[in-house]
């Protein structure tokens, strides 16, 4: 064998130990708890053969406490860009067989420069998120690390979209980030976002709050109107991003995609004359008129399950992407309250 086929091997090598991540152990575990594997994460959500990896064979360069005996490349993070319905996008991918998914200093580098780049060529970001928060043995490092993607979030907001799923349990740091950007997403069950854990609630208040009730899905779909989109399992939540893209511009400077569509523009729909009743007192269902209305009868409700007394989604007409705002009058008869009036302002 040569110098150079060797040196070949060698890059083989390094792949396929990057692409084990923690090591097979900690993927079986993953899989045990009904999740993906951050690069799994990654090859569902884009188009087939797309991704394009950054920064494979980085390590963190943290010492002291043992940790500069473990140390795994690509750290806890795969980072890089690919394509969604051939449309440009930047992902970052948190790894929790490394370290828990924890943020170091190497991990928010690689962030950043997914985000930087994703600014200079006018591209959406998607982080998947399944991080314990930082990384306690590099100290303040790794908190000054939080403080540059935050600067990141906010030069980025207005300017490019911005995508958050939360797929794990996310604590501390790994929420603030999250919570500036332009649509979250959780998966049901397996996720849970909070700024601190239920045992520390206890310690302090001495109320006993579990996990799903502290920062569940549902719990901040339904309740606090933290999370967009309540994925039934990470397949469906990462397929709704991929929905969800395709109705929204590349950047602040782009339209939305147009998607030509089979329902005629002069469409008349008999149904419309009868979902209304004739008594202004009764209620009706103001989805089925959107449905109606909208081409193929397709509608992406966002934030479906908090303030109900008003609905908000996408949808296209002619071909076009629309936003939807409208009153719900099944639920306290369409009535706009503080929730409700948050919801459609938020999303216009």
């Amino acid at each position: 064998m040569s110098i150079m086929d060797s040196k070949i091997e060698q890059l083989r090598q390094m792949r396929e130990q990057a692409r084990l991540g923690g090591g097979q152990k900690r993927i079986e575990r993953q899989h045990e708890r009904g999740k993906m594997t951050a690069r799994e994460r990654v090859e569902k959500l884009l188009d087939p053969g797309t991704f394009r990896e950054l920064d494979m064979f980085v390590t963190h360069r943290a010492t002291g406490f043992g940790i500069e005996e473990q140390k795994y490349l690509s750290d806890s993070v795969v980072t890089g860009w690919g394509q969604i319905d051939g449309r440009l996008v930047y992902v970052f991918s948190q790894d929790f067989t490394v370290f828990g998914g924890s943020l170091s200093e190497v991990h928010a580098e690689k962030v950043c420069k997914i985000m930087d780049l994703e600014m200079k060529n006018g591209a959406p970001v998607i982080g998947l998120n399944d991080s314990g928060g930082a990384r306690i043995q590099e100290g303040v490092v790794s908190l000054a690390g939080y403080a540059h993607i935050f600067l990141r979030n906010v030069l980025a907001s207005g300017v490019v979209p911005q995508i958050s799923a939360i797929l794990g349990p996310c604590a501390g740091g790994a929420v603030y980030s999250p919570a500036m950007t332009d649509f979250i997403l959780m998966t049901k069950q397996t996720s849970h976002m909070f700024i601190t854990g239920p045992e520390v609630i206890e310690a302090v208040t001495r109320e006993k709050v579990t996990f799903e009730e502290l920062g569940g899905a549902m719990t901040h779909a339904s309740k606090s109107g933290v999370a967009h989109f309540a994925a039934e399992d990470e397949e469906h939540c990462l397929g709704l991003i991929r929905q969800l893209l395709s109705y929204i511009p590349q950047n602040n400077l782009e339209d939305p995609p147009f998607v030509p569509t089979a329902d005629p523009e002069d469409r008349m729909d008999e149904a419309l004359k009868t979902i209304i009743p004739d008594s202004p007192t009764k209620a009706y269902d103001m989805r089925e008129i959107i449905r109606h209305v909208v081409d193929d009868g397709r509608f992406l409700e966002v934030h479906e399950h908090w303030a109900q007394s008003i609905i908000v989604g996408f949808a296209r007409l002619g071909g076009y992407s629309v936003g939807i705002v409208a009153q719900q009058p099944m639920v306290l008869a369409g009535v706009l309250d503080i929730d409700s009036s948050r919801k459609g302002a938020r999303f216009v």
